[in-house]
């Protein structure tokens, strides 16, 4: 059932605006935020809406319910709180279904949460989803299990911190080290086996494409290859940023600190175009976001995983 009452991508705009950390209001006029915001907001609005494209949804996952079980819902959770509701599949697995918390009327605040919960498997029971998501810019939220942390600055603030000795970068040009990439992947989930998940090596397919923006490069180290660094321009939570796709270093340049030192170079080395520097990193890495925070930027929010009860 298409929900009632469907607020326009401008007002979703504006409440996903008031959510966002104060810190990055300085990173972008509001005007062209909140456009920005609207765009991303109308694929929301389509989700509640547009029955052909639940259809092929339903298709494509093909776990039982029909077409309209997987339209956004639009819902009144307290007097004071509407949200926008949608089913996901955490990496397509149909296995692991969650709700999604995509924006709300107001920030979320903790005694929020049964009711989201609630909301969640009233209207999507029929996928069982042992979970909700939900977006807070605040770096603590009592009792939730962390999902993934939005770490960024502007790229203007970034570049003028310094630099490891002999540490630089050159363009990626092919897929010769990629081998050794998935190789130092592997390393550390060996060393970390209670880690393994939180961070992942980009496909072949995702390299090339950041090679041919322009924005992928090789770490060099004592003359050697020791990493890829690189991102893509894209927009997200409104900002127009350089959005990390990788930020590797290779066993041999690994316990010498130079994780900082990526987000630097890569600043100096990214166009001088007013844009944010902004990744995602998984809200128990402690090692990446320590690194990311010596480089100077900011965590400016993130998602947190609500249990439901069925």
């Amino acid at each position: 059932m298409i929900s009632d009452n469907l607020p326009t991508a401008a007002e979703l705009a504006h409440f996903s605006l008031t959510a966002q950390h104060p810190l990055t209001l300085n990173w972008c006029p509001a005007p062209e935020r909140l456009a920005n915001l609207a765009e991303e907001h109308a694929f929301d609005l389509q989700l509640a809406s547009d029955l052909d494209l639940a259809g092929k949804r339903a298709e494509f996952i093909n776990v039982g319910p029909p077409p309209e079980a997987y339209l956004n819902r639009w819902v009144t959770v307290r007097p004071d709180l509407d949200a926008m509701l949608s089913i996901r599949f955490k990496g397509l697995d149909v296995s692991k279904p969650f709700v999604d918390v995509s924006v709300t009327s107001r920030p979320v605040v903790a005694a929020d949460v049964p009711r989201l919960s609630a909301a969640a498997l009233r209207d999507y029971g029929n996928f069982h989803p042992p979970r909700i998501r939900v977006w807070s810019a605040a770096e603590t939220f009592a009792g939730l299990k962390p999902d993934l942390r939005v770490l960024a600055a502007s790229l203007a603030e970034l570049r003028g911190e310094e630099v490891a000795p002999e540490l630089s970068l050159r363009p990626t040009t092919d897929h010769s080290n990629y081998a050794d990439a998935q190789a130092a992947y592997a390393a550390v989930d060996a060393a970390h086996p209670k880690h393994i998940g939180q961070a992942g090596l980009l496909s072949e397919e995702d390299l090339q494409d950041t090679i041919e923006a322009g924005t992928m490069f090789d770490v060099i180290w004592r003359g050697k290859w020791s990493g890829y660094a690189g991102t893509l321009p894209e927009t997200q939570l409104g900002l127009p940023v350089q959005v990390v796709q990788e930020l590797l270093l290779a066993p041999h340049a690994r316990g010498h600190g130079f994780g900082a030192s990526l987000s630097t170079l890569l600043a100096r080395h990214l166009p001088a175009d007013g844009r944010v520097l902004s990744g995602t990193i998984h809200g128990e890495n402690r090692g990446a976001q320590t690194a990311a925070r010596r480089a100077g930027r900011h965590d400016v929010g993130g998602w947190w995983w609500v249990p439901t009860v069925n």
